[in-house]
């Protein structure tokens, strides 16, 4: 059977971008990925697909397929997971099988122990899948797959000569080797007839052939470090030619009856183990996003499959989304109020220069925007109760950076490199993201270089969120949208009520005056409230 991904429709090549280190640490996606698997090897495997963002509406689609049959039966990824929990030799797949320096004979005890294994993996898998209606193209093909492999690939015979070969390597005391003789006694070809749990009992007509033995002990012990050592039982202290020559022969033929069983075996793994080995991190990937989402929506808050739209779109429509940061807290029992909000990129909504006060949420609400994208993108269900959305080619981020990484620039001169990097890797395809950038330095130098910043924004094209403190930027919309681009920017803002923040975010003109009011009536500063103490 071809070959074939749950992560890429038949036809369809990998064509991603990979997700940068900033983006990747400013989406703060390792916080994430501990609370999706506790085992480092699973988060590697999810942190390697998460980031590398694929465009391709098809693949994506694909995607979203797949994960809705994880999803919606928790019994089918209970037994896959199952199942896929008992294959740990997969982690060091082949490396003993092909290691000279090990014996022969046990690589092919240890080839059997892992046959078994997998046998039972395959044969778990078919069963789980035959069980459950899967709907996606992926766990159909899948499906069809371990199938072909179960039924092609003589899995009955296999167990049957699994239960009769396998044997405790820690209980192994012998083996029984047949030898083939020619008309003039000659050995010409020698097999392994049994491998066995006691020791051989040698008497009478046989001690002269356990002389043969006696020179052959040494590739035995080498095979079996538990074995137990045959010693010279023979009738003379003499050595006998005819023994001689049957040693080296029987040991000649031994290590290539031995190379022919390895390559007889080497043959159901090499040919259905190294697609085992493909899709068992993928539905690992999937089972544990599952996983976690379902968690999520036990709390009570939304998550949802994503519209793909057509890229060329530039849209993006969604009710009620969150930051999932927020939705992990209350896992951990924070308790948090989340507050849900409707966001919509379009050609005439596309750069939103977000304001509002300190600590109002527009660092939250610009990670959500991103992580929504991120997830979407990978097939995941997202953190609203809708969403449709254009895909990205990348995201790109600009965060305040650590005071370590600025010494040798200075903070403003490491903030423009960083600016100066994004616009030569970034597309009109792409979702940027910055989060109050330019505060290092004076406002209106700050100022003059953000103006400049956001009219270079309408000619890239891409959609953008930039999370800034200068009102004053959100005031010049009509200057910066009179500049030719193909999508406009408009002003975003986080509410306050009543000196409250409401962490609602919603298209309006900057209030950043009478932000500042609302928070002086409350703690009592306007000049009215402050007057009231001075004396006539």
């Amino acid at each position: 059977m071809e070959e074939f991904s749950l992560l890429y429709p038949d036809g369809k090549t990998p064509s991603f971008k990979m997700l940068g280190e900033d983006a990747y640490n400013d989406l703060s996606l390792d916080m994430v990925f501990e609370h999706i698997s506790e085992n480092d090897r699973e988060k590697k495997i999810i942190r390697d697909i998460m980031t590398k963002i694929e465009s391709d509406p098809e693949v994506i689609r694909y995607r979203c397929d797949v994960f809705d049959d994880i999803i919606r039966y928790p019994g089918l990824r209970e037994k896959v997971r199952d199942m896929l929990d008992q294959p740990d030799y997969l982690k060091s797949f082949e490396k003993t099988f092909r290691d000279d320096s090990v014996s022969p004979i046990w690589q092919l005890v240890t080839r059997l122990q892992e046959l078994d294994v997998y046998v039972g993996c395959i044969s778990g898998i078919n069963q789980a899948l035959n069980e459950f209606p899967v709907r996606s193209a992926g766990l159909n093909a899948l499906k069809d797959y371990v199938s072909s492999v179960y039924d092609e690939s003589g899995f009955e015979q296999l167990k049957a000569d699994i239960r009769e070969l396998q044997t405790e390597t820690s209980k192994i005391r012998s083996i029984t080797l047949g030898v083939n003789l020619d008309s003039s006694l000659c050995p010409e070809e020698v097999g392994i007839l049994s491998i066995n749990d006691d020791r051989f009992d040698h008497s009478g007509i046989l001690d002269n052939f356990l002389g043969f033995c006696a020179k052959f002990s040494d590739v035995l012990n080498a095979s079996f470090g538990s074995m137990t050592k045959i010693h010279k039982v023979g009738l003379s202290g003499e050595e006998d030619p005819l023994m001689k020559n049957l040693t080296r022969s029987v040991t000649n033929m031994l290590g290539s009856t031995v190379r022919h069983l390895k390559t007889k075996l080497s043959r159901y793994v090499d040919i259905s183990g190294y697609k085992l080995t493909q899709f068992i991190p993928e539905l690992i990937f999937y089972i544990r996003w599952a996983e976690f989402c379902s968690r999520v929506m036990e709390t009570g808050l939304p998550m949802s499959r994503p519209e793909i739209l057509d890229i060329e779109e530039k849209s993006m429509i969604s009710k009620d989304m969150y930051n999932i940061k927020l939705a992990i807290g209350n896992l951990e029992g924070k308790k948090t109020d989340i507050v849900f909000n409707d966001f919509d990129f379009s050609r005439e909504h596309g750069i939103f220069i977000m304001t509002g006060p300190n600590r109002g949420g527009k660092t939250t609400f610009t990670q959500a925007a991103g992580m929504l994208f991120l997830m979407a993108q990978n097939g995941i269900y997202v953190p609203a109760s809708k969403l449709s959305l254009s895909p990205c080619d990348n995201i790109y981020t600009h965060f305040p950076a650590d005071e370590n990484q600025t010494v040798d620039l200075g903070r403003l001169g490491e903030e423009s490199k960083r600016i100066s990097k994004i616009f030569f890797d970034a597309t009109d395809k792409s979702l940027l993201l910055f989060n109050e950038p330019l505060a290092s330095t004076s406002f209106t130098e700050g100022l003059y270089i953000a103006k400049d910043v956001v009219r270079a924004l309408r000619g890239l094209g891409a959609r953008t969120i930039f999370n800034t403190h200068m009102h004053e930027l959100a005031m010049e919309l009509g200057e910066i949208n009179a500049l030719k681009g193909d999508i406009k920017a408009a002003s975003l803002i986080t509410g306050i009520h009543e000196g409250k923040r409401s962490y609602k975010v919603f298209i309006a003109p900057p209030e950043g005056i009478s932000y500042a009011r609302d928070i002086a009536k409350k703690y009592g500063v306007t000049y009215e409230q402050l007057m009231s103490f001075v004396g006539d």
